[in-house]
């Protein structure tokens, strides 16, 4: 496949960048698609910038499809990470004469990189953008688990055209569906209505309220490290730091914390795509907002080029092995700690038949405390919810 049937050149002239050989920066290192016809090398990638330009069914925030350029402005002026980096620029996917058309291409553009083991860091656009990269893992067969940082879980109405506010139902609603589980963190309770909440539960979802998160942000690293594909929403953060967005809130995540969440999301084995999206410059505060989301991308790519690669999926060998008999229960709970970066994750048993379609999931990871309720004879919540998602 061409990718770039689907996408167009950046200027550097656009993003005001010049190349510096004295003081190089990031933007010095990434090989960036700037000339038509020229499209980069990326067969050895492992990390790819992708603009999606699109922006027209974002609820409250037309003028979101304008943020790839803004954002790259401020990620391409940081410093150059301690490491060498394989990052590509590819550039944008621009709108299509309908949204549709610039769906479909962001699915095959993304599925293309999927297939090549490249990541791709999704510069948005609206938010539903998310159900045309969920559709890319579905091309490729895989069963996924979505990590979303969002102040409201965008299920919308029975019926309701897809957005960027009804973008989650279509996904749930999508057959056959390769979503195994979706992660909320950072919902706030007046923005989410009762109903929901309990729908989500039902489904088997874990959703966070904020203020329980941010009471210990270090709880998120096991969520996050159970995702093959982060979202994030802008409005999520607080509009102190992060106030181009049509949708803003008083209350949300520091600027800090996103970039606490995404260093987690870079470090993580399982994870093969992020995206950062609802940013509008039309309410940018001198680039304020497009300076936070190009740190937390500048995070990510440092927690990337740290991986431990301890991911217990295939070999067990360099794991810690600790398994708890519950004694009023007819099942026993099995630990692993990565030797490597004393990491945990607990099995959840399941039937022969079910092991290799649930192969990747069958492995949750989780934390030391989850361990330690183990040995008082009390089963995890998060152990839980997996068995049941399993009609066990």
């Amino acid at each position: 496949m061409n990718l770039d049937t689907y996408l167009e050149p950046i200027s550097f002239d656009e993003i005001n960048f010049v190349h510096n050989e004295f003081l190089p920066r990031l933007g010095d290192k990434v090989v960036a698609y700037t000339q038509k016809g020229n499209f980069p090398e990326i067969k050895n990638a492992r990390l790819a910038l992708l603009g999606i330009k699109e922006g027209r069914n974002s609820y409250n925030n037309q003028g979101c499809e304008n943020a790839p350029n803004e954002i790259r402005k401020k990620l391409y002026d940081l410093s150059i990470p301690n490491y060498d980096m394989d990052l590509v620029d590819i550039g944008n996917i621009e709108m299509g004469k309908k949204p549709k058309d610039t769906y479909y291409a962001a699915t095959e553009v993304v599925a293309e990189l999927l297939h090549r083991n490249i990541t791709p860091i999704i510069l948005g656009g609206g938010h539903e953008l998310t159900y045309a990269i969920y559709k890319a893992y579905e091309k490729q067969g895989q069963i996924i688990n979505i990590f979303n940082v969002d102040p409201r879980f965008d299920l919308g109405a029975e019926n309701e055209n897809l957005n960027s506010r009804s973008y989650l139902s279509k996904i749930i609603l999508s057959q056959p569906n390769f979503l195994f589980n979706f992660t909320n963190i950072g919902y706030q309770s007046y923005f989410v209505d009762k109903n929901m909440v309990e729908l989500m539960d039902s489904l088997h979802f874990d959703t966070y309220r904020l203020g329980l998160v941010r009471n210990n942000m270090q709880d998120v690293e096991p969520l996050v490290r159970n995702a093959d594909m982060v979202t994030i929403d802008v409005s999520a953060i607080r509009q102190s730091d992060a106030p181009a967005c049509g949708n803003p809130t008083p209350h949300g995540f520091y600027g800090e914390e996103i970039c606490q969440i995404t260093r987690y999301a870079g470090a993580s084995d399982k994870l093969s795509s992020i995206g950062f999206f609802e940013l509008n410059p039309n309410f940018e505060n001198n680039g304020q907002t497009a300076h936070l989301i190009a740190h937390a991308i500048w995070y990510f790519i440092d927690g990337f080029y740290n991986r431990c690669s301890d991911f217990p999926y295939i070999d067990k060998q360099n794991y810690k092995k600790y398994t708890i008999a519950m004694h009023d229960e007819s099942v026993d709970l099995v630990f692993y700690k990565s030797k490597k970066s004393d990491r945990w994750w607990m099995e959840i048993p399941c039937e022969e038949d079910m092991k290799k379609r649930y192969a990747r999931h069958l492995l949750v990871p989780c934390s030391y405390s989850d361990y330690k309720q183990a040995l008082k004879n009390e089963i995890p919540d998060r152990w839980w919810k997996f068995y049941h998602k399993l009609g066990l």
